[in-house]
């Protein structure tokens, strides 16, 4: 198990499954809509082409050079200094933390499906008192969810990765696909709100962007495609030899974005229709302004309900998935665990976390679970979002750009990007990506 290689298509759903999560439903719409429309989609292609696709690149360089985990491949592949570079492969341990909220979260989208098919809340008030009693006063449920979420991604990672990351990705992804063409396909006979919903996302007001919007949209290209965790160099170690590393980038990133714009045509479809608030972002969007949308639909608003939530729950669990490879394959390759053996440890530590997230929201409990006044929920994202994934990528970009030799990079890149754009994307590397992921953990840390 431990020399499985992804299949080409496998590598592509996988990476993209990991890039498609939570935020294609909540952040990417409200980000697109409240800053200027297509004029932020273009800030965001041009970013994400400029940063995101060159730090991915060098990210995807260090597993295909190297062929092990993050770790080992950086010991492997630096010239000198070598335990001194592949310490910062540990920054693995940051997508462990963020896949212990992560799932708490997609536990609330499980409960939702539940709830999706009883009666659906009719106003805001009574939505929005209904996901705060999930988060603060039900912490048997939440914590039910959870324990189903956690099970259903560790089982999958414990398959392997041809058996079980790359079929999960070969049935879930698709299916995601599928479940939002239906729901788009039924958002085009709600006429008025999806004309109104495409003018919101596609018609450019310059108006709107600025700095911030600029900032904005630098970290959704750079935070959108799973960097600085050691999840993209863990999966190219498992490519199968001569895969066209540039059209397999570029797959992913148009699977990321278009299931981002299918999600915003969806949502804001709905919102406009039935005069939802455009101005709300985050899991409100999702658990309080659309659960009142589709209570107004009735029957059909039930189904509309599931098929929403069970896509949320695929981009999701995809996402989770990855975030536990990292780790578990380190341990493998390194300690020679077996795959069970490795994930019962990590196990421990997703699931004990998880529990003190569940528990930081939980009313009765909350002050025992706050770490420098947040919740623990909150102060892992924090840590991980601000501090380890940019930390992360800036090293890995660094290492790549400033330590490996050009010669082997072009040997990887060469055949299929030209010497010129070559040269392009190595100055960017070295130069552009380091200062632009730097800008934004600033943004992130003073706007926090």
């Amino acid at each position: 198990m431990i020399n499985e290689k992804f299949s080409k298509i496998g590598f592509v759903l996988a990476m993209a499954g990991s890039a498609v999560g939570l935020g294609n439903a909540w952040k990417f719409p409200t980000m697109v809509g409240n800053n200027g429309g297509s004029a932020f989609i273009v800030l965001y292609l041009v970013l994400t082409f400029c940063v995101a696709f060159v730090a991915f690149l060098a990210e995807l360089s260090i597993g295909k050079l190297g062929e092990s985990d993050v770790v080992s491949s950086i010991y492997k592949l630096a010239p000198k200094h070598k335990r001194a570079w592949s310490l910062s492969g540990f920054f693995m341990i940051g997508a462990v933390l963020i896949a212990s909220f992560y799932m708490v979260v997609i536990g609330w989208i499980l409960k939702y499906i539940y709830l999706s098919f009883g009666k659906l809340p009719v106003t805001n008030e009574q939505a929005g008192a209904e996901f705060d009693t999930l988060l603060t006063n039900d912490a048997f449920s939440a914590i039910l969810c959870f324990s189903i979420v956690f099970l259903i991604v560790f089982f999958a990672v414990s398959k392997g990765i041809k058996s079980g990351i790359e079929r999960l990705n070969v049935w879930m992804m698709p299916s995601l696909f599928v479940l939002l063409f239906g729901m788009l396909c039924y958002s085009l006979t709600m006429s008025d709100g999806f004309v109104k919903a495409a003018k919101f996302l596609f018609v450019p007001n310059f108006d709107a962007i600025s700095a911030d919007t600029l900032l904005q949209a630098l970290g959704l290209a750079f935070f959108s495609l799973s960097m600085g965790v050691g999840v993209i160099p863990t999966y190219a170690a498992n490519l199968p030899e001569r895969t066209n590393l540039i059209k397999s980038t570029l797959s992913i990133i148009f699977i990321n974005i278009l299931i981002g714009i299918m999600m915003g045509l969806v949502v804001f479809t709905f919102i406009f229709a039935y005069g939802g608030d455009t101005t709300q972002g985050g899991p409100g969007l999702i658990f309080v302004s659309l659960a009142t949308l589709f209570a107004k639909l009735g029957v059909i608003g039930n189904v509309m309900a599931v098929a929403f939530f069970v896509s949320l729950l695929f981009a999701g669990v995809t996402s989770a998935v990855s975030m536990i490879e990292p780790f578990a394959y380190y341990l493998v390759r390194k300690f020679d665990f077996t795959r069970k053996k490795a994930l019962v440890y990590i196990g421990i530590l997703v699931y004990v976390l998880g529990i003190a997230c569940v528990l930081s929201y939980y009313k009765p409990t909350a002050q025992n679970f706050s770490v420098f006044g947040k919740p623990m929920f909150d102060a892992l994202d924090y840590l991980t979002s601000n501090i380890m994934m940019p930390i992360g990528a800036i090293i890995f970009s660094a290492f790549v750009g400033w330590v490996l030799k050009k010669d082997g990079l072009f040997f990887l890149f060469g055949d299929f990007m030209g010497k010129f754009w070559f040269e392009i994307w190595y100055f960017a590397l070295r130069f552009l990506v380091p200062i632009a992921i730097f800008i934004i953990m600033i943004y992130q840390i003073l706007g926090k």
